[in-house]
């Protein structure tokens, strides 16, 4: 690598992991209020490969229309290299971690050796985790957090009418569907700590980890339908969303809430008003604060960042092909030279 340019994961069309190249680029300047992060991993997250595939499941008017070629990816950990006259919070060499620049479609840019942060959206490294850990916790862990503890951000909720609104944790019951994936297990270890009673649901080879993790109960879905056997929750996280959201409504107690983390699709709002079950979701948004918040938490362990796998820059490809396997236990991360 020259001075002036880097290795990076670049795309110039929608598609599958095809179209994902490994190719040099300029290094990105510097703009007030920035901070340049030699990075060391990059964590894969489901808006990668949503981007990655044009949005296809998004209504067209909610298509994003970006600029080619398009370097993917939010979720860094790395080194600060250099920062912005104005900067003062950071300072070269500070080992830093980061959820960069989302909801921003297609400016993010973290697929790369380096990527300019807003300091705003940068926060100190967990002393206690690698790099490949501390990677893969901003967006999953950011969106546990701001859907269940605090919001922690003003942003109008494309989503919904109304700003979502967490609701207190300790002493009650959570279900957590979609356990064992990037948010779920999150959601797991975040509810335990605000004094829930957990039960996780995800398929049986992820139990034992998720007793580790705090769960109190475990429904093995592919034996059991977790809403046939489980009624009277106060909340559910729907780690996984979508259309099928609305039989979790039959599990709740009323006066409880459903938080399907993909809401799109969701078609029983007037079954939730008969139930008196408030049904709410947001959408993360990057935040410094709230990571230097959460990183006491990852540097004692108190939360658990959990890895499926790793591959090296070069073969994002390959952990894409991964992530559309599906089943995925905890986060995917690309390691950087």
């Amino acid at each position: 690598m020259s001075a002036q340019t880097m290795k990076a994961v670049l795309q110039y069309a929608f598609g599958g992991p095809e179209v994902l190249r490994y190719e040099d680029v300029a290094i990105p300047e510097l703009k007030a209020g920035e901070v340049l992060v030699r990075v060391h991993a990059v964590g894969v997250n489901p808006p990668d490969w949503y981007l990655r595939d044009g949005y296809r499941t998004l209504p067209p008017e909610w298509q994003p229309q970006v600029d080619f070629p398009l370097i993917l990816g939010t979720d860094v950990s790395g080194v600060v290299e250099a920062v912005g006259d104005d900067v003062s919070d950071f300072s070269r060499g500070d080992e830093v971690y980061s959820m960069v620049r989302f909801f921003s479609v297609g400016e993010s840019r973290a697929y790369a050796e380096y990527v300019s942060v807003p300091a705003a959206h940068l926060a100190l490294k967990p002393a206690g985790i690698d790099h490949v850990h501390a990677a893969g916790a901003p967006m999953s862990l950011l969106t546990a957090w701001q859907f269940m503890v605090e919001l922690g951000h003003d942003e109008p909720n494309p989503l919904q009418p109304h700003r979502h609104a967490p609701v207190p944790l300790a002493g009650r019951t959570v279900l957590v569907n979609g356990a064992a994936g990037g948010v779920g297990h999150f959601a797991v270890q975040v509810a335990k700590l605000m004094g829930a009673h957990v039960i996780a649901v995800a398929s049986g080879r992820h139990e034992a980890l998720l007793r580790d993790l705090g769960a109190d109960q475990f429904i093995d879905y592919t034996k059991t339908p977790p809403e046939g056997v489980v009624q009277g929750l106060d909340l559910v996280v729907d780690a996984l969303g979508g259309p099928t959201s609305g039989r979790f409504l039959r599990t709740l107690k009323p006066g409880g809430a459903l938080f399907p983390v993909y809401p799109l699709g969701f078609a029983d709002a007037e079954e939730a008003a008969k139930r008196d079950v408030t049904v709410s979701a947001t959408q993360v948004r990057s935040s410094g604060a709230q990571l230097a918040q959460l990183a006491p938490l990852l540097n004692d362990g108190k939360i658990r960042v959990v890895i499926d796998s790793t591959y090296p820059l070069a073969e994002a490809r390959k952990a894409h092909e991964r992530a559309a396997e599906g089943h995925i236990q905890g986060k995917i991360v690309l390691t950087v030279a």
